[in-house]
């Protein structure tokens, strides 16, 4: 088992990070003043940009909730809108940011739906090979959506530190 601060560590200020980082992806697709961005995808039977950035705040709260101890809270509705996934990023960042890094203790396996297949995974294994790819496909989807659809985001917009 890995300590409390480790785990913590690894999950909470790393989803909260990238969540604002998609944040901020989409204030640019917002600004663009195209309504119809949250319905594109990069190719058909694809999840739409609005579902990926959903799904992306669903896992923060699948991945640190469980790691803590916590039953996963309830995701509510699709929001649908821009405002309502801003509200839904600021509503997960505050709940993961309100978890304590001492309950980070948790050392039976976690139980997720991944698609069709129910995985049961070690805490560590969950974090590292399961829940924390899975944000950062959603979220790296999301940001090729926008790049496909001509908006001018780039490497410094997905990960805060590069400058071009």
């Amino acid at each position: 088992m890995r300590d409390a601060p480790h785990r913590h560590t690894a999950s909470v200020p790393v989803f909260d990070r990238y969540l604002g980082q998609l944040g901020g992806l989409l204030d640019i697709a917002e600004a663009a003043g195209d309504p119809a961005v949250l319905d594109a995808r990069l190719v058909a039977g694809m999840l739409p940009f609005g579902v990926q950035v959903e799904i992306a705040c669903n896992f923060a709260l699948r991945a640190c909730f469980p790691l803590a101890g916590e039953p996963v809270p309830p995701y509510g509705d699709f929001p649908g809108t821009f405002a309502g996934l801003h509200d839904r990023m600021a509503r997960v960042r505050t709940m993961i940011g309100l978890l304590p890094p001492a309950a980070f203790t948790r050392d039976t396996p976690i139980a997720d739906q991944a698609g069709c297949a129910l995985v049961t995974l070690p805490p560590d294994t969950f974090l590292f090979q399961y829940a924390l790819p899975n944000f950062f496909f959603h979220v790296g989807a999301a940001y090729h959506i926008l790049r496909q659809r001509g908006l001018a985001v780039g490497k410094a917009d997905f990960d805060g530190f590069h400058k071009y």
